[in-house]
């Protein structure tokens, strides 16, 4: 899958022909509102078979062609390399796509063989409809063997609408995580209504992880956890509801998502942890926790100090990094999820937690800031594609902050308010999928389904093979 970033001039027809793809296909994986109004700086998703490589730390290309089953003069003249014995770190490769030419007496199945796929998938690739019916002569794309990882999804979209997202997503998500049965100070738990979501989840081969929390939009839930974390009676009573939840309804997992936690309860909390995975691992249950974006052990914050992270990722079977919310809704505009502040968070819990327990958390949202932002004036927050909607409407060019790897916008409404608007595309969104893989990281987080951003799951499918349980 190749990313195109529109130029002035440029159309859909003039892409397609330059691609070798149809207008059709462009559209059916863009979705773009109005296909016959490109904007300046447009990220597209071209459907080719090609692919990038972001080069790591001590990375030589005789490697990285190995990596990709092409010659070293093939990366080289595909990305006119000057001086291949000298790549840096964080250059991104151009890697054409395998062609193989099929020679007399060869079969599907040795050709799979040779590169280390399956016959299938070759098949799938090629649009094959007869596994025997492979002639000598035919030249055939070779489709690249992908990382493997876990997808989980939260959502807090109302039952039915949760229902019919999981049955269009399901072959891409490993976890649904039906955002959140409500902790109180007498260990009950107020519930909501996940009936159909966790019915559909089932249908459709998807793992349903329990999610509890502690806060509103309106309470933080900082006493309130103080509360449950100083009775060891009240903890066992919600310990035992989850159980009755889990068992009644059919979760699989736990997802702990306590925000706001009083820094002198960060001990309380690791105890309340051990509880947990105590009370759930014989009942056959796993048990996960959701961390606050913390880039070193002393960060300090009602947000950050009870995250312990070192004795989450030693304790918990997984741990999602919140690494989202940069651009705050009642901040200053601003990328959400950038890049490089998500890279320390990375880094830091690699420190001390290991890669095969660590998922990368991604919003798939937009937000659109009035300026001049003033203090206590809230962004509004919409879908990435409601975001390309919009900049098309009033003409905008799409402008990219490289640090950040974030798009943005601005644009003037006719009653004479500017705004700017941030949001992921194309580009974000394999920015954040290289994370994962240059990390080797277990897998990718969504908070929250129900934004449409039709490019991030053709790119999540382009990028990884997802693990079904």
């Amino acid at each position: 899958m190749l990313i195109h970033v529109v130029k002035s001039g440029e159309t859909m027809a003039g892409l397609a022909n330059r691609y070798h793809v149809t207008v059709n296909a462009l559209q059916q994986i863009n979705q773009l509102p109005d296909p016959n109004k490109l904007l300046i700086g447009q990220a597209i998703l071209i459907p080719v078979y090609s692919t990038y490589h972001t080069v790591k730390p001590g990375e030589a290309l005789w490697q990285i062609a190995q990596q990709y089953h092409i010659t070293v003069d093939a990366l080289i003249q595909a990305n006119q390399l000057a001086n291949p014995n000298r790549i840096s770190p964080g250059t991104r490769l151009y890697i054409p796509p395998i062609l193989h030419v099929v020679r007399p007496g060869e079969t599907l199945g040795q050709i799979a063989y040779l590169y280390g796929v399956t016959a299938n998938a070759i098949m799938q690739a090629n649009h094959l409809s007869n596994i025997n019916l492979v002639h000598a002569g035919t030249q055939l794309l070779i489709p690249r063997t992908k990382p493997i990882i876990e997808v989980n999804g939260y959502t807090y979209q109302k039952d039915e609408e949760a229902a019919q997202t999981v049955k269009s997503l399901a072959p891409l998500l490993t976890y649904l995580s039906p955002f959140a049965y409500k902790v109180k100070e007498d260990g009950t738990l107020e519930p909501f209504s996940d009936q159909l979501m966790l019915a559909a989840a089932k249908e459709n081969g998807v793992v349903p992880m329990m999610v509890i929390t502690n806060f509103t939009s309106t309470q933080a839930g900082s006493n309130l956890m103080h509360v449950i974390f100083s009775s060891a009676e009240i903890q066992e009573k919600l310990l035992t509801n989850i159980l009755q939840v889990m068992d009644e309804k059919g979760y699989k997992g736990l997802n702990i998502d306590f925000e706001n936690v009083l820094p002198e309860d960060r001990e309380a909390y690791n105890t309340f942890l051990q509880k947990s995975v105590d009370a759930l691992h014989p009942k056959g249950y796993f048990v996960s926790t959701a961390l606050a974006p913390k880039t070193g052990p002393t960060q300090g914050g009602l947000l950050y100090t009870a995250h312990d992270y070192e004795a989450h990722g030693r304790i918990a079977d997984f741990v999602i990094l919140m690494t989202y919310e940069w651009g705050y809704r009642a901040g200053p505009p601003q990328a959400i999820s950038p890049v490089n502040q998500m890279r320390r968070v990375v880094e830091y819990a690699l420190s001390v937690i290991p890669a095969n327990k660590i998922y990368l958390g991604f919003q798939i949202y937009a937000r659109d800031w009035q300026l001049p932002h003033a203090q206590g004036q809230q962004a509004e927050t919409f879908s990435p594609q409601e975001a390309i909607r919009r900049a098309t409407q009033y003409g905008a060019t799409i402008r990219y902050n490289e640090t950040a790897q974030s798009p943005y916008f601005r644009y003037t409404t006719e009653e004479g308010q500017e705004h700017e608007v941030w949001f992921e595309d194309a580009r974000s969104a394999q920015a954040k999928f290289d994370l994962v893989k240059q990390y080797n990281l277990r897998g990718v987080s969504y908070w929250a389904l129900g934004y449409d951003f039709p490019q991030n799951w053709v790119l999540l499918d382009d990028n990884f093979t997802i693990k079904k349980l």
